[in-house]
């Protein structure tokens, strides 16, 4: 009897040594769609799980398991091969060794969100326990009523930053137009009362530097609220366009006068001959007509009206005076397109290798824009288009273009029409300027040598975009542009050069320059 007793007692202390207990979280494991969990589970005490079995099985699926470990074997269940294994809950658990038998799933399913349970046993002993697991489905963007509320939300900020703006720009016309008013007022009030002392002498002189208006108190005050009220985009191009065709008419007269006094009579004709035909163009230069409304540009597009000088001229241009005006561009790699290479500091851009043009002439989608936008005084900027004893790039394009313009999806409609304008290098088909397809040929230019450097002078002020052969120093063109809002800088490098496009950063000038209503150049070729 004492020997059976003494049996039980140490049957009863060995069963008890091998006993444990898996040990799981109270709490639900949360994950996302498409991302990998750990099911954390463990033995306590801990000993060596190496020689147990480990089954993880959901629900009522005992004997059709997501993970079996068996004799150092692991089978998986198919919906999960390739997506389940075994893993450490943490480095500090030991893994299997340790006890730390928790589940890896990876590539989440909306299937998997449910109980999860963790199953190990022993040759005489066996615990089990359970892991809730939810999987949260991101919100389907292709959901109809989502989109809807998207694009509903996008119009009311649309909306609230137009009548924004509007009020501002309200303001600033009223200010700006009545104090010019009062100005133009006050100055044909002088001249008035100058032609009259003067008995009629100097009424001609008078008449051929400036309109001669007349002007009533009771009219002043018509003109003042007239401008007030019309506030229209179309009414201040109206003014600018006026000043500059009375700006181009009193230059024309200039130049008229000083031709007749070097020129004889043959002279006389070569010019009357001139002003019917642009002047300022190399012959194999083709040239829109001097008028930005002529037919040769399509109607309604903001077609530019270009300046060049031949490309034989003496190199005159004052690049220090230039670079007063120096600015700090970087691309923006958001906005540029993803068949581009830019460095980390936005200075440098080039085709990437694994890039392929399908399409014919010169890749005009490749476009990358500057991360700086400009609505006012005068800017400057020079891109090296020659690096490291390499060969200028034969490929490129640089310019402007209207601020938030490559949010569209249609990326080689770089056109007047789109807002863009530039100078464009197209290896064996030349240079020309920016162009409609709907419209005439653009302006071809012939550039000897090709440009290694290129200097850009944006004038917004006054609508003019120019540009500079730095190392010749000398001036290639001006296009005169009505540019309808704010624009940001254009660089497009092409493929297959072996030079990259990179943007320099100018010496900043040692004082601010005074802005000017002047043009900072002036080409006889205005006329």
């Amino acid at each position: 009897m004492l020997t059976i007793i003494v049996a039980l007692l140490v049957n009863l202390f060995i069963e008890t040594s091998e006993s444990f207990t898996v040990v799981v979280p109270r709490d639900q494991t949360v994950a996302r769609v498409g991302s990998t969990v750990t099911l954390p589970c463990w033995i306590s005490p801990p000993e060596n799980a190496e020689v147990l079995e480990i089954r993880w099985y959901r629900q009522d699926q005992f004997s059709n398991p997501v993970l079996l470990y068996q004799n150092g074997k692991t089978i998986q269940e198919e919906s999960y091969r390739n997506r389940s294994s075994l893993t450490l809950w943490s480095d500090q658990s030991g893994g299997l060794k340790n006890g730390d038998v928790s589940l890896r799933l990876e590539k989440l399913r909306i299937q998997d969100e449910g109980s999860f349970h963790c199953y190990v046993s022993g040759e005489s002993v066996y615990d089990s326990g359970e892991v809730v697991l939810k999987v949260i489905d991101p919100p389907d963007s292709s959901d109809p009523w989502m989109a809807l509320f998207i694009i509903a939300f996008i119009c009311v900020l649309g909306l609230i930053g137009f009548i924004l703006y509007k009020y501002r720009l309200k303001l600033t016309v009223c200010d700006d137009e009545t104090m010019e008013s009062l100005t133009k007022v006050r100055d044909d009030e002088s001249m008035e009362r100058e032609t009259k002392e003067d008995e009629g002498s100097s009424s001609s002189c008078a008449g051929a530097a400036a309109p001669h208006v007349h002007s009533q108190p009771s009219e002043r005050k018509k003109t003042i609220k007239k401008i007030c009220e019309d506030e229209t985009m179309e009414s201040l191009t109206k003014v600018r366009d006026n000043e500059s065709m009375e700006r181009e008419t009193k230059e024309a007269v200039k130049d008229t006068n000083t031709e007749e006094q070097k020129k004889d009579t043959v002279g006389e004709q070569d010019s009357s001959n001139q002003e019917e035909k642009p002047t300022g163009l190399s012959p194999d230069q083709t040239s829109p007509s001097a008028d930005a409304g002529s037919s040769s540009w399509c109607a309604g597009a903001a077609a530019p009206h270009v300046h060049s000088q031949p490309s034989e001229s003496v190199g005159d241009t004052n690049i220090a005076e230039l670079r007063k005006h120096a600015v700090q561009i970087t691309i923006d790699p958001k906005r540029s397109h993803p068949g581009l290479m830019v460095s980390p500091d936005g200075k440098t851009v080039r085709d990437a290798p694994d890039y392929k043009h399908t399409g014919e002439g010169f890749p005009y989608e490749l476009c990358a824009v500057g991360a700086q936008r400009y609505k006012s005084g005068r800017r400057y900027w020079e891109v090296e288009l020659a690096l490291e004893d390499k060969p200028p790039k034969n490929y490129w394009l640089i310019g402007v273009t209207k601020h938030g313009n490559f949010r569209m999806k249609n990326r080689s409609a770089v056109t007047p029409s789109n807002h863009s304008w530039f100078l464009c290098s197209d290896g064996p088909n030349g240079f020309y300027t920016s162009s409609d397809p709907k419209c005439d040929p653009s302006v071809s230019l012939s550039l000897t040598p090709r440009p290694e450097r290129l200097g850009v002078l944006l004038d917004y002020g006054e609508g003019q975009l120019s540009f500079y052969n730095v190392k010749e120093r000398k001036h290639v063109l001006t296009m005169n542009i009505r540019f309808p809002g704010a624009v940001d800088p254009l660089f497009n490098p092409g493929v297959g050069d072996q030079s990259s496009l990179m943007i320099l950063d100018c010496p900043e000038p040692v004082e601010t320059p005074v802005e000017s209503s002047e043009p900072l150049l002036r080409n006889s070729s205005d006329a």
